[in-house]
């Protein structure tokens, strides 16, 4: 598994990169496709070592010790030692929603999060199995492939808000060299699709194989089919407030209740009822 998502991790340093080549080329010819791949370079190096900040910061999550929250840092230390892992740093949000993530390019270099939503809705149970998802990410070693898709995700449409300005108010003649105006708007239409569909194709397995691996840790697959049917529930009613591009990071959509219909064909994680009718399938098996 770590194998398999380092070698997704790598396919994605390259298609940003070859997006960003392209474009440049585009707006600049050859020094053009150089600053792309400048551009690449530093988006693709700030998701790798920054992406715990990022995520963090999203979410307005503040780091709490042993004495702040006792019960919350002991479930994490079991959880940690039950995976094998280091025992990663623990944030709470502030956030209503029950929700969870876990961020950091690596296991020595992990945190995960929860919202006060979810202490204050779910059973200790259902969060020591949110938990154990969460260190499912950190030891797949997938957690910097979801920080890598959203950086993307975010670069693209922050290039789709340039090619809407430079479209609208500016964009070549025909006689020039650039880009017409009309290319440029319809850029603006596309980068937000690609940038949607790229989450949408590298979170889907992470999700299910988190779910696999955190039933495992946790030994109660149950507890976090419970867990996923309640949050999905409370998330239709109360969105969180955060970037698009950050979505993918937490372990149900916190964007589901907004605009319903995008969210189902831009899917970032899958139906939550396909995941709960695997977990219980998990459970049913003899042991």
């Amino acid at each position: 598994m770590a194998f398999r998502n380092t070698l997704k991790t790598a396919v994605l340093l390259g298609a940003i990169g070859g997006l960003f080549v392209l474009l440049g080329s585009m707006f600049g010819g050859a020094g053009g496709a150089m600053i792309g791949l400048v551009i690449a370079f530093a988006i693709t190096g700030a998701s790798y070592w920054f992406s715990d900040r990022i995520a963090v910061k999203a979410a307005h999550a503040h780091e709490v010790s042993e004495r702040e929250a006792p019960e919350l840092h002991a479930m994490v230390d079991e959880l940690a030692g039950r995976a094998g892992l280091p025992k990663p740093k623990v944030y709470i949000s502030p956030s209503p929603q029950p929700n969870a993530f876990a961020t950091g390019r690596n296991p020595s270099h992990s945190a995960v999060a929860v919202t006060e939503g979810l202490l204050q809705n779910c059973p200790s149970d259902e969060v020591r199995a949110v938990l154990a998802h969460e260190m499912a990410h950190i030891r797949n070693r997938d957690i910097l492939i979801g920080s890598v898709a959203a950086a993307i995700a975010t670069a693209i449409s922050f290039l789709a808000n340039m090619a809407m300005f430079a479209g609208l108010f500016g964009g070549s003649s025909d006689d020039d060299d650039g880009p017409s105006g009309a290319t440029l708007l319809l850029m603006a239409i596309i980068a937000p699709i690609a940038a949607g569909m790229l989450q949408m194709a590298v979170s889907r397995s992470r999700e299910y194989e988190a779910d696999r691996v955190g039933a495992s840790i946790s030994g109660d697959p149950l507890a976090l089919a419970s867990a996923l049917r309640r949050l999905d529930t409370i998330s239709q009613r109360a969105p969180m407030e955060i970037a698009p591009a950050q979505a993918s990071a937490w372990i149900v959509n916190p964007l589901t209740g907004r605009r319903r219909d995008m969210t189902r064909m831009f899917m970032t994680h899958p139906p939550v009822e396909e995941r709960i009718e695997r977990l219980e399938r998990m459970a049913s098996l003899p042991s």
